[in-house]
């Protein structure tokens, strides 16, 4: 590996660690959708990008746009981003690294100009903390930020609406956000966020789906009574009943290879130590990228929900809070990233997101890929959080190689966006 590509890396590294120390709270990371903090991002971003001939913006949905242009006018784009917001307590690393990245693809080019422009985005928000509602800066580039969104409100009675305004921008520009036919793709670099590529000794891996989601809630319903005075064999016992289901849970996970499920959120009511629960609401998280199997693992969850509740004199009833398809890479843009893999002399692998990414919103429109990072102890949304100077290296490469290749490919060249 080139030293001046390590010299690249560490760079890369010490940009997002000044990134992180943007934050809305004293001590640790955590930058939301167009907190104050967000200014002193775009503004260190415009620092390293406008001396390298880019072009720098911030859209009305508050994602900062910069434009390298191509040989000659009228080419088409690449699109290289991800998200700039955070979750609170954050590393360094979760979305930013990906931003900083791209900056750094540019720096590597040193004024060479490619047969396709490259426009960087850093999305405003993909974390969903602030509103509750993930992908704001993602959506608005598909044109699905719709009135409902930007009604929406934060814990203080702030609108999407409002905040756009109160940063300077004008929502009525939002529909000038979305994407024209010029674009011929998406690439995103992002850290892993879990242990999979540490496990197999990898520091990169071409993704090929982003897993589908599936999120419910549950309410089991018995009856509460006195902690003391009531039989164990006369008890309708909500905890109990929900716990019973909860191991069910984790045990059909573990039987149906790539299903995850997870019981994130307990609550019981009345919440007393001394009273039997009559009522518990749990959540259910499931994924995988096969929208079959994760549908029907959930079916099959739920009916175990309801003979659990039956069986012990209970009621249970639920409810869906989300239910988002798989997303499936492009499969020649994948191809590409897998072939600039193996030119760094690494090893190829394909791999799922069991995490949700902008580029599944891009995916939408443009034909998308992206490029896991390894994440040392799989640990993520933790200050913890960290990635290696030569993993990030081979990233660097791994980039560079790509947008070669992409330059010669008359495939990437004549592609449309999506209706």
């Amino acid at each position: 590996m080139k030293q001046e590509t390590v010299t690249r890396a560490r760079q890369v590294i010490a940009r997002c660690k000044t990134l992180a120390a943007f934050s809305e709270d004293a001590g640790s990371s955590r930058r939301t959708f167009l907190s104050a903090p967000m200014r002193d991002v775009h503004r260190t971003f415009a620092a390293w990008l406008e001396p390298l001939g880019a072009t720098v913006r911030v859209d009305a949905a508050g994602n900062l746009r910069a434009l390298y242009s191509a040989k000659e006018a009228d080419a088409p784009k690449l699109l290289i981003g991800s998200h700039l917001d955070t979750v609170p307590n954050a590393g360094a690393y979760d979305g930013s690294l990906g931003v900083v990245l791209a900056v750094e693809l540019l720096e590597a080019l040193e004024g060479h100009r490619l047969p396709y422009a490259i426009e960087i985005v850093g999305f405003s928000e993909e974390e969903g903390v602030r509103f509750g509602a993930p992908f704001i800066g993602s959506r608005a580039l598909v044109g699905r930020l719709d009135e409902n969104l930007l009604n929406q409100t934060d814990a203080r009675g702030i609108s999407v609406r409002q905040a756009i305004e109160d940063f300077g921008l004008n929502p009525a520009e939002i529909a000038q956000s979305c994407l024209h036919e010029d674009v011929r793709g998406y690439l995103e670099f992002h850290i892993e966020q879990g242990p999979v590529l540490e496990s197999l000794h990898l520091p990169i891996a071409a993704v090929e789906t982003i897993a589908g989601q599936s999120r419910s809630e549950l309410v089991f319903v018995g009856r509460a009574n006195h902690a003391g005075t009531t039989p164990m064999d006369l008890r309708f016992d909500a905890v109990a009943a929900a716990a019973e289901w909860i191991t069910m849970v984790e045990h059909t996970a573990k039987a149906i290879p790539g299903l995850v499920a997870t019981v994130g959120s307990v609550q019981t009511k009345p919440g007393a130590t001394n009273v039997i629960a009559g009522e518990a609401k749990v959540t259910l998280d499931a994924r995988h990228s096969d929208d079959t199997v994760r549908n029907r693992a959930v079916e099959d969850l739920l009916r175990h929900a309801k003979d659990v509740a039956e069986r012990r004199g209970l009621s249970v009833r639920s409810s869906q809070r989300m239910n988002q398809p798989a997303v499936r890479m492009d499969p020649f843009l994948v191809a590409q990233v897998e072939e600039a893999i193996v030119k760094t002399g690494c090893r190829h692998h394909r791999m799922a997101s069991g995490a949700g990414h902008d580029a599944m919103i891009l995916a939408e429109k443009v034909p998308a890929a992206m490029i896991f990072l390894r994440t040392p102890g799989g640990i993520s949304h933790d200050p913890a959080e960290s990635v290696s100077v030569d993993d990030v290296a081979l990233a660097i490469e791994c980039g560079l190689h790509l947008l070669d290749q992409l330059a010669s490919a008359p495939t990437f060249q004549t592609r449309t966006l999506r209706a």
